[in-house]
């Protein structure tokens, strides 16, 4: 649970002994005592006191002094406002906030201290400059709601990225509150989470952030969530009428998050909070249950070890030309549908893409020069878009018609509906067009951004500036001929402005209206009245070229946010369109098939491919398998064979593949028919948790438990080996029970892989028990796996030529072999067979046998016998015999 403050003893500082400026930042800075206080002092924004300290030591700043009327100097660092967002960045990232505060009035016409204030914290929540953000990925801020009555939980959770405006909110009522709220951590994975002090006590929830996340915690006091202010945020954003358009569970806990939301938003961000303009309420049954687990098992937007990118689903998948379809992809894999009607309807629009070649590939091209609107209008809201930013939505709004058009053209109902949702926004392109050139700066700094032909007044303050010096030379050439002096020249300096200079020979041929500014020894130097004017003209021109472009731009700004409702609609259909064409491109790229999804109960894939392996075994043969799974005779295929030999590939990619289809993707198989699944469940491999105290089968047992508590009839369940933590037995007798209940008790299909070749007879007393292996040919000690997954129960674990093949040296897997041997004939069961074979052979050649050989038989306790042993005593057995003929 990240959490940075800043040291209280600024705090400490008696104001009334510092300088008026100092004074000014401790006022500010009393305010904001959690914050890094970015302060704004000309080109620079400084930090002072303990800020400084923590700033140069996180950033590796240089810490410098500033007088401050105490007796030692302020510790004082600084970064460059134009460059700000890096160190900012570094900042977030480390846990801290920055507060910005800025100078509110011009400092070059300010009387006396120029007037701060803050416009803006930046928290990990609520970034929105480009640079901070990354262009594939949502981020969320979380704020969540939990009360306990009677004994039971429940709790209002929402997200809202502001960067984008997308909101999300649902109720969690269920026995286990606390888990249900990890769920949705894990769907959102939001960088910044606002709580009420009661979630403090679902001690799992704040355990998991505290573990699993690197998320900011904010906790909220509980005024924050009294009914007066929850009714006034929510009646501020959405209106009076917020009841009826939010949606809102009546008595439920989300409009107390989703206000406590809003609260924080204007208290951190002063203004653009109307970015937000409506809320996606949402219930659980909507998405496919993937639990914290399973997402990680599955390595769906990030691998286990790298939390890298490559080797994912997502990576697969993305093929996408826009950022806002890059996050749109992310989400879809992370929330699979389980409304059937909805799956269907993606997949018919991908397999209109599918089959049209030439209008996919001109639809991509059209996407591949569409900007990122949704960021793009929200730094336009805040009023922090660049000019060229704001041209970049003009160019994307060029490009939307035909991408409209071509989505049109698909006949598809999806497409069709997002075709009519794409706005194609000619009068924003236009007006954008109108009012900046062709190639506008990176900032409006310095100005030039308008177009000419705008606005009269910019272009005869224009002409003014360009045409300033030939209107000099005009009226030198004039005051030449009107004086007859012949050296007289017109100059400027910072200190006098423009002058008449008059060489001192020809003083006496002034006129009167010239007046006297300075004596040089060379001559003297004058102005007069029209000189001055058009001096004023000149010099003012510059400065006021500035400010008006700075309020056109503004205006500008302000017009198209205005339009935020048609430009949110568009990007969102563009966002869609974008991943329905990535699925496409993806199927052709890499022979998928569109699946059946229907409400069934099968789970049907001929062969069926892992996504990920093969493409990361590109220019190798992957070899396909068969899936027969049903709620029936084929709930449950319990799989054996040696390790390496591709057991857990096969159970992966069955799970990838119905997860594939119910996010409307095409498949890696030759045939697929997919009853829609409500969740998947893991368990693959194991791994202690030592941190938390929980040895490898604690975590493994804690995690089947989930399973067996949360699994429904129409779930899949993945298990892989479980039961290996403990002694044979009681892993063998666990094993054996898990399989009965989740059968007899649940009926989902599971895939089953175990060693515990044991456990292969149960397909003769458990319904729906099928046995299955992966196929091995053997020469000598040597394997081959041939990746085939084949009906019945291996007949060996392969386990030493496994070792063999991992590298062990020659000498370790002989003596295994060794080993192996005497193990399996000093088994119980090799003993009673030896014993027997030995009262056989006594019946039939030696109906009388010596009392000394009796004897030895009826003494020895063969149970005990170690190999060695054994061998002895069959000897002296044998030799007794011998001896009796």
């Amino acid at each position: 649970m990240a959490e940075k403050t800043v040291s209280q003893k600024t705090q400490e500082i008696d104001a009334q002994t510092v300088s008026p400026m100092m004074q000014q930042y401790l006022e500010i800075k009393r305010q904001h005592p959690n914050e890094i206080l970015f302060y704004r002092i000309g080109d620079f924004y400084e930090m002072f006191f303990e800020d400084a300290v923590t700033a140069s030591r996180e950033l590796e700043l240089t810490l410098t002094g500033k007088a401050c009327g105490l007796d030692e100097r302020a510790p004082m660092c600084g970064v460059p406002f134009h460059s700000y967002e890096i160190y900012a960045a570094r900042l977030i990232s480390k846990g801290y906030k920055v507060a910005i505060c800025e100078q509110m009035e011009n400092p070059a016409t300010a009387k006396g201290l120029v007037k701060r204030d803050i416009i803006r914290v930046i928290t990990p929540g609520t970034v929105i400059e480009s640079s901070m953000l990354a262009d594939d990925k949502n981020n969320y801020l979380c704020s969540i709601c939990a009360r306990r009555s009677r004994g039971r939980w429940k709790a209002g959770i929402c997200f809202a990225d502001i960067s984008t405006g997308e909101a999300y909110a649902t109720e969690l009522n269920t026995e286990k509150t606390g888990t249900a709220i990890i769920t949705e951590l894990c769907r959102y994975m939001p960088s910044e989470i606002l709580i009420n002090p009661a979630v403090l006590d679902l001690k799992e929830v704040t355990n998991y952030i505290r573990q699993h996340t690197n998320a900011l915690v904010e906790l909220r006091e509980d005024a924050c969530y009294q009914q007066s202010v929850i009714d006034t945020a929510l009646c501020d954003q959405f209106g009076a009428d917020w009841k009826q358009t939010c949606h809102f569970a009546p008595d439920g806990l989300v409009p107390f998050a989703f206000g406590a939301l809003l609260g924080y938003l204007h208290e951190t961000q002063k203004h653009g909070v109307d970015r937000i303009k409506s809320v996606q309420n949402y219930a659980d049954a909507q998405y496919m249950h993937l639990s914290p687990v399973t997402r990680a098992n599955l390595e769906l937007t990030e691998t286990m070890r790298g939390r890298e990118k490559r080797g994912t689903l997502l990576w697969v998948l993305d093929k996408t030309e826009t950022s806002m379809g890059k996050r749109q992809l992310r989400s879809w894999i992370e929330q699979p549908l389980v409304d059937s009607a909805a799956i269907n309807r993606r997949l018919d629009a991908v397999e209109a893409l599918y089959t049209a070649n030439v209008t996919r590939a001109d639809l991509r091209d059209a996407l591949s020069h569409v900007f990122d609107i949704e960021r793009l209008t929200t730094r336009i809201l805040y009023g922090s878009a660049t000019p060229r930013e704001v041209k970049a939505l003009g160019d994307t709004c060029a490009c939307l018609p035909s991408v409209r058009e071509l989505a049109g053209s698909c006949k598809a109902p999806l497409l069709e509906e997002l075709s009519g949702q794409i706005d194609p926004l000619g009068d924003i392109q236009n007006l954008i067009s109108r009012a900046l050139i062709d190639d506008p700066p990176a900032n409006l700094k310095d100005g030039g951004a308008i177009r000419a032909g705008y606005n009269a007044e910019v272009d005869e303050l224009r002409d003014i500036m360009h045409g300033g010096k030939g209107v000099l030379s005009q009226l030198e050439a004039k005051l030449k001929e009107e004086t007859g002096i012949p050296k007289l020249k017109i100059g400027f300096n910072k200190v006098f402005g423009y002058f008449i200079e008059v060489s001192r020979s020809y003083v006496g041929s002034v006129p009167d209206t010239f007046i006297r500014k300075q004596t040089l020894t060379t001559g003297e130097r004058y102005i007069t009245p029209e000189l001055k004017e058009l001096e004023n003209k000149i010099l003012g021109a510059n400065e006021r070229l500035l400010v008006l472009e700075h309020q056109l731009f503004a205006e500008l700004l302000e017009a198209i946010s205005n339009q935020l409702l048609r430009i949110q609609r568009t990007a969102s259909a563009v966002a869609q369109l974008d991943v329905l064409a990535s699925f496409a491109e993806a199927a052709v790229q890499n022979n998928y098939v569109k699946p059946t999804v229907d409400d069934s109960d099968v789970l049907t894939i001929t062969e069926g491919r892992h996504p990920v392996i093969e493409q990361m075994l590109k220019g190798s043969l992957f070899v396909p398998n068969d899936t027969t799974l049903d709620e029936g005779e084929n709930r449950m295929l319990m799989i054996t064979g040696p390790n390496m030999a591709g057991k857990s590939t096969y159970m992966r990619q069955n799970a990838l593949i119905a997860l594939m289809a119910q996010i409307g993707s095409f498949v890696p198989a030759s045939r697929c028919h997919v009853g829609v699944v409500d969740a998947i469940y893991t368990r693959v491999g194991a791994s202690d948790d030592l941190a938390a105290g929980q040895s490898t089968f604690m975590v493994e047992m804690t995690e089947v438990a989930e399973i067996l508590q949360h699994a429904t009839r129409d779930s899949l369940v993945i298990l892989d080996e479980i039961g290996r933590g403990t002694s044979t037995f009681d892993g063998m007798s666990i094993a054996r029970a898990v399989v009965e209940y989740i059968c007899d008790q649940i009926g989902c299909k599971t895939l089953f892989a175990t060693h515990y070749h044991e456990l292969t007879s149960m397909d003769q007393d458990v319904y729906g028990v099928k046995n299955y292996n992966i196929a091995v040919k053997k020469r000598g000690d040597d394997i081959t796996f041939l990746r085939r997954i084949v009906p019945g129960p291996a007949d060996d674990s392969y386990g030493i030529e496994v070792a063999k093949l991992a590298g062990l040296p020659d000498a370790v897997t002989k003596r295994a072999h060794a080993v192996l041997r005497q193990l399996e004939a000093s088994a119980p069961g090799a003993h009673t067979a030896m014993q027997l074979d030995f009262e056989t052979v006594e019946a039939y050649n030696n109906p009388t046998v010596p009392s000394e050989v009796v004897d030895k038989l009826n003494t020895v306790d063969i149970e005990t016998l170690t190999p060695l042993e054994a061998l002895n005593f069959l000897f002296e057995l044998k030799k007794a015999l011998n001896g009796s003929h």
